[in-house]
């Protein structure tokens, strides 16, 4: 894997655009395929995938920190608010209990009398001293006596059930708000895919950027190619995830992510798409899923972010349009030209095929000759047999042609 910063020696206003070389039925016809097309994971990084017919509902119960947090932000403000009303309106009501079996509410104008709590006369008032309790405001209007042990027990248990309850909502709300995902909205991943030729061999590229001055702490990224496959013994294995390697033996999938990244995934003989043609590519059904992580820089949380390719998505023969240009004592990013991308000379053929003919075209001059007698039946029959009398039979006549 290759990861480009492109050349800051470009000028800004030499970048070439990508050619409207369609015509409208091609165009038509690729719009009608996308639109048929089920995917894995959507272009925004949601998995497209639901859990049906889930029968252990308990277990979401056993973690109930997580699923408070994994819950929409309207659920999640509603319990929050019934929580905590809950809780008042149950020690509220316990309050006005003591104060009802004591016989408080029945002198309320003695004076000789101690109740419990001063001046709580029903149940409002216990559901305000309740609150007043739970959230230590202590307004001093309603104050609880030393001759009441049972609502002294009471005031205990409160306290601590309260500052339970406080540390449990407010951490899960706190969690809630610092979640990172918000942070994977300004990590952008290109529009399309391209397939082009790099030094000689067909590459795989993406392009992945950050849009904030931020940025993320230890960045690796992933790819991961998503098709159905069926075994040599026949079993089929749907949504199969294989590995695409995009620098993981050489580091190179480790980024250094300040400007945009082009990430190329070289097409050997390992990679999934080693006898994937064009006109191959536009018939499969395959997704490629490219996951970028990492930490933020600002709260030290891990971050992740997610998009994906369908065959429809990745174009045979582009490159990407150069974004970084140099200015005065520092680099400019137009981001404006990120998804950009251009017609390059690219061979119309997978990658087995390209090196087959690159192999063949570097064969010695024996070794083509004796193919070429033997493709035309010209050859001996003892010499077809053994390989070592037909190199040297081709090597004679060719020294048999050049004297005549």
């Amino acid at each position: 894997m290759e990861q480009d910063v492109e050349s800051p020696a470009i000028s800004r206003h030499s970048k070439i655009r990508e050619p409207a070389g369609k015509d409208l039925p091609k165009q038509l016809a690729a719009m009608d395929r996308a639109r048929k097309v089920q995917r894995y994971v959507q272009k925004d990084g949601k998995c497209n995938v639901h859990h049906g017919n889930v029968r252990e509902t308990y277990r979401y119960l056993t973690d109930i920190f997580t699923t408070l947090v994994d819950l929409k932000w309207c659920f999640n403000l509603f319990i929050f608010v019934l929580v905590y009303t809950v809780t008042w309106l149950f020690f509220g009501f316990m309050w006005w209990l003591i104060a009802y079996l004591r016989g408080d509410l029945d002198h309320l104008a003695d004076n000789l009398w101690t109740p419990c709590v001063n001046n709580l006369n029903g149940f409002v008032s216990a559901f305000l001293f309740s609150i007043e309790t739970e959230t230590t405001i202590g307004y001093g209007y309603r104050v609880i006596t030393d001759k009441c042990p049972e609502g002294i027990l009471l005031l205990l248990i409160q306290s601590v059930l309260g500052s339970i309850v406080n540390a449990f909502m407010v951490g899960c709300m706190f969690v809630k708000i610092s979640q990172p995902k918000k942070r994977a909205e300004t990590l952008v991943f290109s529009t399309n895919a391209v397939i082009s030729m790099r030094d000689g061999r067909l590459c795989l590229m993406f392009r992945v950027g950050d849009l904030r001055n931020s940025h993320i702490v230890e960045a690796s990224i992933r790819a991961k190619l998503i098709k159905s496959k069926q075994t040599k013994e026949g079993e089929f294995i749907p949504l199969n995830q294989t590995d695409i390697n995009v620098g993981y033996d050489t580091g190179d999938d480790r980024l250094f992510l300040v400007s945009p990244l082009i990430i190329c995934h070289e097409i050997n003989q390992n990679s999934p798409f080693w006898e994937i043609s064009p006109a191959h590519l536009a018939k499969e059904e395959l997704e490629i899923v490219v996951i970028l992580e990492g930490m933020v820089e600002a709260t030290g949380m891990t971050c992740q972010a997610r998009s994906s390719y369908v065959s429809s998505e990745i174009k045979w023969g582009y490159r990407f349009t150069p974004v970084l240009t140099l200015e005065d004592g520092f680099y400019e990013v137009d981001y404006n030209s990120f998804h950009d991308i251009y017609e390059t000379n690219t061979p119309a053929c997978s990658a087995r095929q390209l090196a087959d003919m690159n192999g063949r075209a570097r064969l010695p001059l024996t070794w083509s000759m004796a193919s070429k007698l033997s493709q035309q039946g010209l050859a001996p029959e003892a010499e077809r047999q053994d390989p070592r009398t037909q190199r040297n039979g081709d090597v004679a006549n060719a020294e048999t042609e050049s004297n005549v």
